[in-house]
């Protein structure tokens, strides 16, 4: 499945936009972070856009997120290692490799840094610094959907918090016009 592929399934699945910009969003850190680990950044973006493909058919059923995913994607010639970290993100198989823990913890970041943004004066995620995300993180009652220990779970890739940050911000800066931020 190539990249064009899995955005047009995505976007069949999903109907909700702000949905789609959390895939592109996730999408984006898994590319920059394949990048920084010199992985595949084919295979890292794919699994970042194609991670809540069956979010909206699951919400009501969240023990179900993951599963559903499998089902939709059995079908397609999609990379192991691929299907491994979307179920590793929803808690469906344990973390194994670094583009697993890097899913894990990317998803739930973007999240923080879209609301701080939201929080920013300007409200332009290219004028958001990562100090601005790390003081919006140390919040306890800031994003509280946005977990933090899952996010430093991002340390069994070798990589800090403070690393992550940057290297997510950048990703969504990249993008900011997909992401209508």
């Amino acid at each position: 499945m190539n990249r064009e592929e899995a955005f047009q399934l995505v976007k069949e699945h999903l109907k909700n936009k702000n949905l789609i910009k959390h895939s592109l969003a996730v999408e984006a850190c898994m590319r920059a972070l394949a990048k920084k680990f010199n992985e595949d950044v084919e295979k890292w973006g794919l699994a970042g856009l194609l991670h809540d493909i069956d979010y909206e058919m699951t919400e009501k059923s969240p023990e179900k997120h993951g599963i559903e995913a499998m089902t939709i994607l059995e079908d397609y010639d999609i990379d192991l290692d691929i299907l491994r970290a979307i179920r590793a993100h929803s808690g469906m198989a344990a973390c194994e490799s670094k583009m697993d823990w890097a899913i894990y913890s990317v998803d739930p970041l973007t999240g923080l840094i879209v609301a701080a943004t939201l929080m920013h004066p300007s409200k332009k995620i290219r004028e958001v610094d990562p100090d601005f995300v790390k003081r919006r993180y140390k919040e306890k009652s800031f994003a509280r959907g946005a977990k933090r220990d899952v996010i430093e779970e991002i340390k069994n890739t070798g990589l800090e918090l403070d690393e992550l940050v940057s290297i997510s911000l950048k990703a969504m800066q990249d993008i900011d016009k997909e992401l209508g931020l």
